[in-house]
C-alpha cells in the first residue's frame, strides 16, 4: 500500500489516545465498566476533535471479546475486524451523501436483524445534521424503541440543526477544541515515534494554526515534513500555515507605536511580496494585540496566548503600550477585516488601517491616580459636611423635621436661568489658546467620567461642547436646556469636571453652562456691544466726552 497521511496512521485506537476530551472518555469508560451503556449517543463538536474516532473505539469496546473493559484490547478478532472494517455489524453511514429518507429506511430495515459476528450492531451516522426532515422522522421511530442489540452513535459539527426530539433520546457529549498544549504534546510523540526531526517552535506554530483540531494539525505537520529538506524548521511551518512570523509582527507593532508610517508600509510590502494574504495577516495582527492585552492582564492563564511567543521584543513592546491604544488598534483592524470580506482590494484596506493606526492620537487620561485621590478627598469632605449637618439637626428638632420632609433635588420646573453676567465676563477675558486647550482634552474628560462609573452624568455631555474659555472658566454650550439644567444643578458633577480638567490641562477651568439658543443670543449681543464700543473709541469727540463725564452719564445718538 502507498503512503498514508499521518492523521490516518495515528488515528486513536483507544480512549487514552483521544487527546483533550477527558470529560468524554472518562464517562464512556465508566459506563463500559459498569455495563450501563446507552442505546444512542450524540457526539458534537468542531472538526478534527475525535468524534468519529471515539465512536469507533466505543464500537470496539462494547464488542470486545475481553469485555467488559474500559478499553478495547485491539487484539481479538472483533477489535481487529472493526478496525479494518471487515465486520458487517458495525455500519458507518455518511449522512452528507445519503440524506434522503429512502437511504435511511434501507439502513434501518436491517436494524431488527440480530448481529451476525459480534454482540452489538453499531450504527455510526456521521454528519447527522445533513439528514432531511423525513429521514430524521424515520430515525426517530427506531430511536424510540430500539432493539437490545443495537447501538446508535450520531456525530455532528452542527448540533443546532438536529431536531430536539432526536437530541432528547440520546446521551449528548460535547467535544471541545483541543488546546495548543495538548496538540503539541501529541505531535511530539508522533515525530519521536516516526523518527522525524522538528523544531519545537515549529510545532507550536502548527498547533496554533490548527485552531483546536488534531486532524488539521497532523495534516499541516505532514505538509511541513514534505516541504522541508532534513528538519522541519520554523520557516517551514510559517510557509505551510501562511502565518506571519512574530518578528514581522513585533516590527510592525514597534512602527505603529513610534508612528513610523513608512516603516509599517514597507513591512507590509515585504510580507505581500512573500505571498502572505492580507486577510490572514490582519487576523494574525488582531490576535497579536489580543495576546498583548491578555498578557498585560492575565499572563498566567493557560491558553491565553493564541499567536505569540514571549520573546524579549514582545515583552518590551507590551510594557510600553497602553491598554487604551490596544483597544483602538483592535477596533481599527476589526473594521478593516470586516470590509475585506466584501471587497476585492483587501490590500488597500490593510494599508489604510495601518496609516490610521500610525496617525491616531489615542485619548488617554494620564493622571488617573492623582484625580482619583482628589475625588476621594472631595468625598471625605462631603461626608464630614453631612455628619456636621446631622449633628446640627439633632440639636435643632424643627430643622431636622424640615430636612426629612425635603424632597430630593430635581431640576426646577421653572427652567434654567442663564448666568448672563458670568458668560459675558468670560467672553471679555476669553482667549483662543484657552479654548483650544480645553477642547483638546475634552475627549479625555469623557473617558475619565466613564472610567469613574459616571456614565449617566457623562451622557449629559454628549451634545455639549466648550465654546469659549478664559484663563479660569469656560462656557459649556448644551443643545437642550433640560440637559444644561441637570448638569449645572449637580454640584458634585461640576466639581468633578473642574478637578479633572485641572489635572488634564494644568489650569483651573470652572464650567458655566448655557443652552444653545441662549448662547446664540448672548454671543450676538456681546459681539454687537464690542463693535459699538470700538466705534466709540475711534471717534475722538466721543472718547473725549467719555473721559469728562464717564460712560454712565453719557448718551450717544446718531
Amino acid at each position: 500500500m502507498g503512503y498514508q497521511a499521518l492523521y490516518r496512521v495515528w488515528r486513536p485506537q483507544t480512549f487514552v489516545d483521544v487527546v483533550g476530551q477527558e470529560h468524554v472518555t472518562k464517562t464512556l469508560q465508566n459506563a463500559l465498566l459498569q455495563q450501563k451503556t446507552s442505546h444512542a449517543y450524540l457526539f458534537s463538536g468542531p472538526r478534527g476533535t475525535g468524534k468519529t474516532s471515539a465512536a469507533k473505539i466505543l464500537a470496539k469496546a462494547v464488542n470486545c471479546e475481553r469485555g467488559p473493559a474500559s478499553e478495547p484490547c485491539n487484539e481479538c478478532a472483533a477489535c481487529r475486524g472493526i478496525t479494518d472494517g471487515s465486520i458487517p455489524d458495525v455500519i458507518e453511514f455518511d449522512a452528507a451523501s445519503n440524506s434522503r429518507v429512502e437511504e435511511m429506511r434501507e439502513v434501518l430495515d436491517k436494524v431488527k436483524y440480530a448481529p451476525s459476528v459480534v454482540n452489538y450492531k453499531v450504527y455510526i451516522i456521521d454528519e447527522v445534521h445533513m439528514l432531511s426532515i423525513s429521514a430524521f422522522n424515520a430515525l426517530l421511530k427506531t430511536l424510540e424503541e430500539p432493539p437490545k442489540h443495537v447501538l446508535f452513535i450520531l456525530a455532528t459539527t452542527e448540533p443546532h440543526k438536529i431536531p430536539l426530539t432526536i437530541i432528547s433520546r440520546c446521551q449528548r457529549f460535547d467535544f471541545k477544541r483541543i488546546t495548543s498544549k495538548d496538540i503539541v504534546k501529541r505531535m511530539k510523540l508522533i515525530v519521536e515515534e516516526s523518527g522525524i526531526s522538528v523544531e519545537e517552535n515549529a510545532l507550536h506554530i502548527i498547533a496554533r494554526a490548527a485552531e483546536g483540531g488534531m486532524r488539521d494539525a497532523l495534516s499541516l505537520l505532514d505538509q511541513a515534513i514534505s516541504f522541508s529538506s532534513e528538519m522541519v524548521t520554523v520557516e517551514d511551518a510559517l510557509a505551510v500555515t501562511g502565518t506571519v512570523s512574530q518578528t514581522y509582527l513585533n516590527r510592525m507593532g514597534r512602527s505603529i507605536l513610534e508612528k513610523d508610517t513608512v516603516g509599517a508600509l514597507e513591512t507590509v510590502e515585504e510580507l505581500l511580496l512573500q505571498g502572505k494574504d492580507p486577510g490572514r495577516f490582519t487576523e494574525d495582527f488582531i490576535l497579536y494585540f489580543r495576546d498583548m492585552l491578555l498578557y498585560k492582564t492575565a499572563p498566567n492563564i493557560e491558553e491565553s496566548l493564541e499567536r505569540v511567543m514571549l520573546d524579549d521584543d514582545f515583552v518590551q513592546l507590551t510594557n510600553e503600550i497602553s491598554p487604551e491604544q490596544i483597544y483602538e488598534y483592535i477596533d481599527i483592524l476589526n473594521k478593516a477585516q470586516h470590509e475585506m470580506k466584501f471587497s476585492n482590494h483587501a490590500r488597500i484596506y490593510l494599508e489604510v488601517s495601518l496609516v490610521k493606526m500610525c496617525q491616531i492620537n489615542v485619548r488617554r487620561v494620564n493622571n488617573i491616580p492623582e484625580i482619583e485621590g482628589l475625588l476621594d478627598k472631595i468625598q471625605k469632605m462631603e461626608m464630614e459636611i453631612k455628619s456636621l449637618q446631622s449633628q446640627r439637626s439633632s440639636m435643632m428638632p424643627g430643622e431636622s423635621e424640615r430636612q426629612t420632609t425635603r424632597k430630593p433635588s430635581r431640576p426646577s420646573s421653572k427652567g434654567f436661568k442663564t448666568p448672563v453676567k458670568k458668560i459675558e465676563a468670560i467672553l471679555k477675558e476669553a482667549t483662543k489658546q484657552d479654548l483650544n486647550l480645553v477642547k483638546s482634552r475634552w475627549g479625555d474628560m469623557l473617558d475619565f467620567l466613564n472610567q469613574r462609573q459616571m456614565r449617566s452624568q457623562a451622557a449629559l455631555l454628549n451634545d455639549a461642547e466648550p465654546v469659549a474659555a478664559s484663563p479660569h472658566s469656560f462656557v459649556l454650550k448644551f443643545k437642550y436646556e433640560i440637559h444644561c439644567q441637570m448638569a449645572m444643578e449637580n454640584v458634585k458633577f461640576i466639581q468633578t469636571l473642574a478637578v479633572a480638567l485641572q489635572e488634564l490641562t494644568g489650569n483651573e477651568y470652572y464650567p458655566v453652562g448655557v443652552p444653545e439658543e441662549e448662547w446664540l443670543k448672548i454671543r450676538k449681543q456681546f459681539i454687537q456691544g464690542e463693535r459699538d464700543h470700538k466705534e466709540q473709541e475711534e471717534d475722538p469727540l466721543i472718547s473725549e466726552a467719555l473721559k469728562l463725564v464717564g460712560e454712565d452719564l453719557l448718551e450717544i445718538k446718531d
